[in-house]
């Protein structure tokens, strides 16, 4: 008897996992990737002042990782439309605050652009936390 909605209860749940998923490998661009081959690049480093090939070594593995991330944002998007059935997300601005020319032709932002821009601020605000908090003077 309860079988329709606790299949849409799983599908919800998937679905916000889907989401989840998503967002930490869209954070992932900005933190882990970048992070990751630096040290990578420190590792191979024999000196302070290494010749280009650590450099190399730290750019191509970033730009591989990332498109490999980005492959896999696609894939987990188009999960989340076969298993929602839509994939927009709720409008980020209502429509009362919107000009007339923005509000022609506009439409809502899929889960993947809100991820991704998401992750930017996300990614932007801890960079703000750690430069003013953390970091501390490099004059000091």
């Amino acid at each position: 008897m309860n079988e329709p909605s606790e299949r849409t209860g799983t599908r919800t749940t998937a679905a916000y996992l889907i989401a989840a998923l998503m967002l930490l490998a869209a954070l992932s661009l900005w933190t882990v990737i970048p992070l990751a081959w630096l040290w990578i690049g420190s590792q191979i480093a024999e000196t302070q002042f290494p010749s280009v090939g650590p450099y190399a070594i730290v750019f191509f593995g970033v730009l591989v990782s990332i498109l490999i991330v980005a492959w896999i944002l696609g894939r987990l998007n188009e999960a989340y439309l076969k298993l929602t059935g839509s994939q927009s997300v709720e409008p980020i601005r209502m429509g009362w605050m919107k000009s007339f020319s923005e509000r022609q032709g506009s439409r809502a932002p899929t889960l993947l652009e809100a991820v991704i821009v998401g992750s930017v601020l996300i990614a932007c605000v801890a960079l703000a936390i750690w430069f003013f908090t953390i970091a501390g003077s490099p004059v000091a």
